[in-house]
């Protein structure tokens, strides 16, 4: 369990590191820095954004759900403005660069993990 967090953080990182190449607007220093900036998105995603969904609720349900881009974006911004040496040049380079590395950490954590296992349990009924 430790270990795969581990590996999710490291691709988290990395994805960081290429976002630059696909989104110029936003920039990544060093390794370093990808590393932290990986890590509090992470603890962003996992303590805010709940509560933040939680209480946009309604926007999210009048725009059928594409508010929550709108929720990501902010919060990759608001990251990037507390790590040092990772920097987004405004909103709209937010908003993109959070469904880019969305995008990019998805598609690493699939080739490293593997397609995800569903497993279905049969219960028989006995009869006498």
């Amino acid at each position: 369990m430790a270990r795969n967090l581990l590996i999710v953080w490291l691709i988290n990182a990395l994805a960081l590191l290429a976002l630059p190449y696909l989104v110029p607007s936003v920039q990544v220093d060093s390794i370093y820095t990808a590393l932290v900036a990986a890590a509090l998105l992470g603890l962003v995603n996992t303590l805010i954004r709940p509560l933040i969904v939680l209480l946009t609720l309604p926007a999210t349900v009048f725009t059928l759900g594409l508010f929550i881009f709108v929720i990501n974006g902010l919060l990759f911004w608001f990251v990037a403005s507390f790590v040092k040496g990772f920097s987004v040049e405004g909103f709209w380079s937010a908003f993109f660069g959070a469904i880019v590395y969305a995008l990019i950490s998805w598609a690493a954590s699939a080739l490293v993990f593997g397609p995800p296992r569903i497993v279905v349990v049969r219960h028989e009924e006995r009869r006498p």
